[in-house]
C-alpha cells in the first residue's frame, strides 16, 4: 500500500513527464541544476538534502517535502538530523513551520521505512 508522500511523488512524476515533453530544454536544464547543486562538495549531499528539506517546509511544498525527505532517507540521514533541520525551519517560520514541519518528519519516516525494508521478491 502506497503512503501519502509516495503518492505525491507519483502524481508529480506523471504530470511532469507530460510537461517535460513540451519543454524539454527547461526540464533538462533543471535536472542539470539539481544534479550540480545536490552533489557532494564542501557540503555533503546528505547535508544538502537536510537544507532542502528545511526550505521545503518554509515553502510549504508537499512535493518538495516528499522529494527531499526521500533524498535525506536515501542518504541515510538520521531522524535526529531531520528533526533538527525541521527545528530550524520552525524557528524561522513560526506557526506555519509547526504545521509543515511534522509533515516533513512523517515523509522522512515513510521513505526511511521503505528504504529499510528488504526488497520484495
Amino acid at each position: 500500500m502506497a503512503h501519502h508522500h509516495h503518492e505525491v511523488l507519483s502524481e508529480i512524476r506523471e504530470s511532469f513527464a507530460q510537461l517535460r515533453q513540451l519543454i524539454p530544454d527547461v526540464s533538462t536544464g533543471y535536472a542539470n541544476l539539481h544534479r550540480a547543486a545536490m552533489q557532494d562538495g564542501a557540503l555533503s549531499a546528505k547535508n544538502k538534502e537536510l537544507i532542502a528539506l528545511a526550505i521545503a517546509v518554509s515553502k510549504e511544498c508537499d512535493g518538495c517535502i516528499a522529494s527531499h525527505a526521500q533524498g535525506a532517507a536515501r542518504r541515510r540521514a538520521t531522524e535526529a538530523e531531520v528533526a533538527e533541520a525541521i527545528g530550524v525551519a520552525i524557528h524561522l517560520n513560526g506557526g506555519p513551520g509547526t504545521v509543515w514541519g511534522p509533515r516533513a518528519l512523517t515523509a522522512f519516516r515513510e521513505f526511511s521505512a521503505s528504504i529499510s525494508e528488504p526488497p520484495s521478491s
